[in-house]
């Protein structure tokens, strides 16, 4: 009996007393009156250490996928209830400090009016041509004609059909929501959101654009939101956490980036403060990064609106949109491997519905997806993407290629090998992991090679115009060599042409080559991308080199041709270079000689 009753988050000796004698059914008044000093005294100190044992139980268990390094980041205990939680992540999460907002570079550029979509928190302000007062069921009516793809999607959606999860049965594919919604409640309770006995209807427009559990009616000039991910983790508050954990279990051991980063928490921070993002006069072509960079502020690139289906971003083409192109092919490489064959083959055979955990055992996956690989992490699931990173896309990054083979990334390898195993023998899944190692660290050897050819004639001023036509980069970035900054800013020879290769080939070129051997796609390391390019980068840095080095030094040459021959035909008087002036070839050579200087100095006096 005990363990089915759902005691409050808080429950005083008198509640604790008043809940046990409601147990002492088919005594009457009297009798329990009389029992009570006898029976509950010793019953309340038994159950009140029980339900002690059970609300801290409970409490862990609510969220055991978000890790201990979180609740001690944010100096909170394990049994910690869910608005301690709430208050304590979006306290951080909305500190500047920790990255929220326009970021350190903040006086260098300004918003668009698009930047309010990527960025709400900073920039969303209602509109101001709609004058509407509006209720919940008004909200849909009107957007029905205004918007109607809004409202089909969001009809379509668990938020519009809670009625629907309750009532579920176990055996259905996606009856874990029912106990899902139930911890959505409980959440909302915990934050004095929802009453104690009170049911959520739906989560509507109002929900999300305006104040959770809104009883009242909301002015679109006045009360309008755009809901950023802190507003998606009032209810989904362990999706919140553990996506807010990527800060705490991703620390450098050298620091090779910063605490948090690269991850989903902190992309609009590495965004904002990247030095070129601020400068560029172009606006619209920098924002172009804060489309994908928007996951620290919003949870809808993954989950789209309105409809927000899990079974959607469960897909790998879900990624796609972002984790794709020149310097991160992970789509194209994925979807060229044997991984990604079998899904576009056999994926619509799959029950996408069921959760990660049951994708294998009971929607019929049988290769692994995005979120399979990079959600799991020991074993379990979850929001934090971050746990086994190890090069991170970027071998070029200093310090990285030194630190693979630390204590900490061979820890990260292990997790690694977890999940492989899922499909393949342990043996086979390190060989693969050394072999990507390996063959990841050839590539860093080459783009090395190149780079350092590249920078001793940078060293050595003889760039392309870098004496006299190599402007400063726009503030705050300085003069640099290769550096990220030029791969979207140039001016006149700056950057020069083979300094770009270079960085090209670091910045892009290797990261392909990284990406296919983690993906499993041959050709993206070595034919297609990878290796193929970055030999092409490699024999055009070399064969400029050569050219720039042989015209250095046939001019020093010449210069010094004409410098000496200046000197021997004009000074007359030296006594170590005398000139054979005999015969007539000598004496016309010194005529003209002579003239042509008398006509110099003519030519300068009358000046």
């Amino acid at each position: 009996m005990i363990g089915s009753m759902a005691f409050p988050a808080v429950m005083s000796p008198d509640c604790l007393a008043i809940r046990v004698s409601s147990l002492d059914i088919g005594h009457n008044k009297s009798t329990r009156s009389k029992e009570r000093k006898m029976v509950v005294k010793p019953w309340l100190k038994l159950v009140t250490l029980a339900c002690g044992a059970l609300l801290a139980a409970s409490a862990y268990a609510d969220f055991p996928s978000v890790p201990k390094e979180t609740y001690k980041a944010l100096n909170l205990q394990q049994s910690a209830s869910p608005k301690e939680l709430h208050q304590a992540l979006v306290k951080r999460y909305k500190d500047p400090a920790q990255g929220a907002g326009r970021g350190t570079l903040a006086k260098y550029w300004e918003p668009i009016p698009m930047s309010m979509y990527f960025d709400p928190a900073s920039f969303y302000k209602p509109p101001t041509s709609m004058k509407e007062v509006a209720a919940r069921d008004e909200c849909v009516k009107c957007h029905t004609d205004e918007s109607p793809v809004w409202v089909n999607a969001w009809k379509k959606s668990t938020h519009a059909n809670l009625d629907k999860i309750r009532n579920l049965k176990p055996d259905d594919p996606i009856y874990y929501k029912k106990a899902k919604l139930e911890d959505v409640e409980k959440n909302l309770r915990s934050m004095n959101r929802l009453g104690a006995t009170e049911k959520l209807k739906e989560v509507g427009c109002i929900d999300c654009h305006v104040d959770i559990n809104a009883k009242g009616k909301a002015d679109h000039m006045k009360d309008l939101r755009m809901p950023t991910a802190d507003v998606c983790g009032t209810c989904h508050l362990q999706e919140f956490a553990e996506r807010e954990s990527e800060r705490d279990t991703l620390i450098w051991p050298n620091k090779q980036w910063p605490q948090g980063r690269p991850s989903h928490a902190l992309d609009w921070k590495a965004n904002v403060e990247v030095a070129v993002f601020a400068a560029m006069p172009q606006r619209e072509i920098a924002e172009g990064c804060s489309m994908c960079h928007t996951n620290q502020n919003k949870c809808d690139m993954c989950h789209t609106r309105h409809e927000f289906s899990a079974a959607e971003s469960r897909q790998p083409e879900a990624c796609a949109t972002c984790h794709s192109g020149v310097d991160h092919n992970n789509w194209e490489a994925y979807s060229m491997s044997k991984h990604g064959k079998i899904v576009s083959l056999m994926g619509d055979k799959w029950n996408w519905e069921v959760p990660l955990k049951d994708a294998y055992a009971k929607g019929g996956q049988t290769a692994p997806t995005c979120a399979g690989c990079h959600f799991e992490y020991e074993g379990k699931y979850a929001h934090n993407v971050v746990r086994k990173i190890r090069w991170a896309n970027y071998p070029a990054v200093p310090g990285i290629a030194e630190n693979i083979t630390s204590e900490w990334s061979e820890e990260r390898l292990d997790s690694w090998v977890k999940t492989c195993t899922q499909c393949h023998s342990e043996r086979f899944a390190r060989s693969y992991l050394e072999f990507m190692d390996k063959g990841t660290l050839h590539g860093l050897a080459k783009f090395k090679e190149a780079h350092g050819v590249a920078e001793k004639l940078y060293k050595d001023g003889l760039l392309t115009g870098q004496k006299t036509n190599r402007p400063a980069p726009l503030a705050p970035d300085k003069e640099m060599f290769a550096g990220f900054t030029q791969l979207y800013w140039s001016k006149d020879n700056n950057p020069a042409a083979i300094e770009l290769k270079v960085l090209e080939m670091g910045e892009n070129n290797l990261p392909k080559l990284h990406v296919g051997l983690a993906h499993v796609n041959p050709g993206g390391w070595t034919y297609t991308e990878g290796w193929g390019p970055m030999n092409r980068d490699y024999v055009e840095v070399m064969d400029e080199n050569t050219k720039i080095r042989e015209m250095a030094a046939l001019q020093a040459r010449v210069a010094k041709m004409e410098s000496s021959r200046r000197s021997s035909l004009l000074d007359i008087q030296s006594t170590d270079d005398k000139l054979s002036l005999g015969g007539l070839g000598g004496g016309m050579l010194l005529a003209g000689t002579l003239a042509l200087a008398g006509w110099r100095r003519r030519e300068k006096s009358e000046r």
